[in-house]
């Protein structure tokens, strides 16, 4: 048996002797661990909907409908130090990209909410727009805003059920119910949280705008269909920017028609219920990310376009650039290609 003294000295031996690659090996840990405020973006990418989107039934296409997506780095020194050598890497302060008093996590957590909200809207819309009909199951309120004046227990993703024991279904029926309280009046607040309910309170305090108590929150729906549709999406994935193409990818699917026409369409914006297509941020690594992917047409929200068309033309980029405000008017210029 070697005896602990040797191990001991052979041990000690080593260290002295690779002292240096040693010493490099937990400098390259703590560079790449230590997190600064910042972060990089850099050109994305795009996702085929196909891959992502099943509809029972749906019909064949021939080209393909992907959304864009911007590839976000978190800071550290490495990437920091390396995004000075490459193009259309852009390092932005934590801070511009975040809410105020909200970490980065945070943020990523409330984006997560976002695509959710994203994914509902791009059924019910495509649905409406196909003619069909859109059953909800369930729905979920999620609260994704604290304000700094807010007097309450409650945190940021808890699910809201009730205030002084009132169901709350939207923003609208806090507003209201909030309104006809007193200014300083406590009021109860049924949550549900790592999935256990609480009691929880929030005093209400007088702003510009009215009586408050500081709070938001976003709707996310269990929708029933005929046919079936689900959508698929990774966790590291987040953000509304993607409901205008999954909402033509499912449309694309109910109706006998290929918008598509046998064209590789890449795009990006938001969605809402009505089909009202909405600004996204990041635009110019999402055409950047289109182009690299070779896409026949970029669409694009209408308040994004002016930009898209400064970085097309700064960069002599070869795509076709298609600017929309509504579903509607996505699905009639499609129709022109």
């Amino acid at each position: 048996m070697i005896s602990f003294n040797k191990v001991y000295v052979k041990l000690k031996t080593f260290m002295k002797e690779n002292l240096v690659f040693l010493f490099s090996i937990v400098a390259v840990i703590f560079f790449f661990q230590l997190k600064l405020p910042y972060v990089i973006y850099t050109p994305g990418g795009s996702i085929d909907l196909s891959e992502r989107i099943e509809i029972e039934n749906g019909y064949e296409t021939t080209g393909s409908l992907s959304m864009a997506y911007v590839s976000m780095i978190r800071g550290n020194i490495p990437f920091l130090i390396f995004s000075y050598f490459m193009p259309n890497w852009d390092i932005v302060p934590e801070d511009d990209i975040k809410p105020e008093n909200e970490s980065i996590d945070d943020m990523i957590k409330a984006d997560q909410i976002s695509l959710l909200q994203a994914q509902n809207n791009a059924i019910l819309s495509a649905f409406h727009h196909a003619g069909k009909e859109v059953n909800v199951k369930n729905q979920t309120n999620h609260i994704i805003y604290i304000s700094e004046e807010a007097k309450t227990d409650l945190k940021l993703f808890d699910e809201l059920i009730s205030i002084n024991d009132k169901k709350i279904d939207e923003l609208k029926d806090i507003q209201n119910l909030i309104s006809n309280c007193q200014l300083g009046e406590t009021v109860k607040i049924q949550i549900r949280r790592n999935d256990e309910i609480f009691l929880k309170t929030a005093e209400v305090y007088e702003t510009k705008d009215g009586l408050k108590i500081g709070i938001s929150i976003a709707t996310t729906y269990e929708y029933e269909t005929d046919p079936h549709v689900e959508i698929l999406s990774k966790s590291s994935e987040s953000g509304p920017s993607g409901g205008l193409m999954m909402a033509l990818s499912i449309y694309n699917s109910l109706i006998p028609e290929d918008i598509t026409k046998g064209k590789k369409i890449i795009g990006t914006g938001t969605i809402n219920q009505d089909g009202t297509v909405g600004a996204i941020g990041g635009v110019k690594y999402k055409l950047l990310g289109a182009v690299k992917k070779k896409a026949d047409i970029f669409l694009v929200p209408e308040e994004n376009y002016d930009e898209v068309v400064k970085v097309k033309k700064e960069k002599d980029l070869e795509i076709r650039v298609i600017s929309v405000k509504t579903l509607e008017q996505a699905i009639r210029e499609l129709s022109f290609i």
